[in-house]
């Protein structure tokens, strides 16, 4: 980052964030930088440290042992706090989401680029938001565009975005309502063909570490990664057969869905659902992604629920019953 020899330097990586995706993350890089001798550190909101959950008291031991040195420090903060505190670092990894509300982001890489950060890993682990752009129904996605804007209109830190699609939980999340495994029911949004792009959260955080670490360095790209990129319809056959239940299915067309949105516009989850009705932005093909030309095993959607069910190494593979007509399931249209 200080010539162009191409290779990293890992002197000064700060991660902000130590929630679910920040964790993950912090588990693949910590090892592989206390190796190279050199110092993790870890942004966690103030009151964490000072009055930590169950979990988070569990997190924060596993972090110490894992060498992470703690800072607390409030994202809310003025920005020219945040640019303070961010020239003690090269490398930023941004892992804290939309917790501080809307414009975090904007806040945080504005202050980023201002504290003369080498390099920068925004939090933009979801979709193409430059095939998204504006107006997708979720204010979320276009924040998400303007980052990408705010980073491209300079020259002074280098950036690097890891697409990731959904994470694979999310398809299963019952406030989303696409797969309810306890009411039995699924959801295809746009059309059964609709495909999405999901990655768990570990996965994120290994190929992360792999592609913060790949030399000749990476830099100022857009790089893809997928867990599994799966039709609604493929994925109601999927967890049919892994569950050995039938479901009931219902797609959801575009237009039920903007009907939807209409009618609540502040819905947070409607909003979610619209967007990744559109289809186009929402996935990538697998063979084309950072994992797949390096050979990096990620867990695809049937293995990531046999492992929530507990089903293990023993549960049917993808293909042992694909030949069996009748666990297709039966698709039904809402319009």
């Amino acid at each position: 980052m200080t010539s162009d020899n191409g290779k990293v330097d890992l002197r000064d990586i700060l991660v902000l964030g130590a929630g679910q995706l920040g964790m993950a993350v912090l588990r693949a890089l910590a090892p592989r930088i206390r190796t190279a001798k050199q110092p993790l550190t870890v942004l966690i909101a103030p009151q964490v440290l000072s009055s930590p959950s169950e979990q988070d008291a569990k997190n924060l031991a596993e972090l110490r042992a894992l060498g992470v040195e703690l800072i607390g420090f409030d994202l809310n903060s003025d920005e020219a706090d945040l640019t303070a505190l961010f020239r003690r670092f090269r490398t930023v990894v941004n892992c804290t989401g939309f917790v501080a509300g809307p414009g975090t982001q904007l806040r945080i890489t504005r202050a980023v680029l201002a504290a003369g950060v080498k390099r920068y890993f925004p939090w933009q682990f979801g979709v193409d938001y430059d095939i998204v752009g504006r107006g997708s129904g979720q204010p979320v996605f276009d924040e998400q565009y303007e980052v990408r804007e705010l980073l491209r209109a300079q020259q002074g830190t280098e950036w690097v975005i890891v697409s990731t699609g959904m994470f694979t939980s999310f398809l299963f999340e019952p406030a989303f309502d696409v797969v309810n495994l306890d009411r039995g029911t699924i959801h295809g949004l746009g059309s059964w063909d609709t495909k999405v792009t999901v990655t768990t959260p570990e996965d994120v955080g290994k190929l992360t570490t792999e592609i913060l670490l790949t030399e000749p360095r990476i830099a100022n790209e857009v790089v893809f990664v997928a867990g599994d990129t799966i039709s609604y319809g493929r994925l109601a056959e999927v967890v049919e057969r892994v569950t050995g239940r039938t479901f009931e299915k219902t797609e959801w067309t575009l237009d039920k869905l903007r009907a939807d949105l209409a009618a609540a516009p502040t819905d947070v989850m409607t909003r979610y659902r619209a967007a990744f009705a559109l289809g186009d932005g929402m996935w990538w093909d697998k063979s084309k992604t950072f994992n797949e030309k390096r050979n990096l095993k990620v867990k695809d959607v049937e293995e990531y629920l046999q492992e929530r069910l507990g089903h293990g190494p023993s549960a049917p593979s993808q293909h042992a019953k694909a030949a069996n007509s009748s666990l297709r399931p039966r698709l039904v249209s809402s319009r």
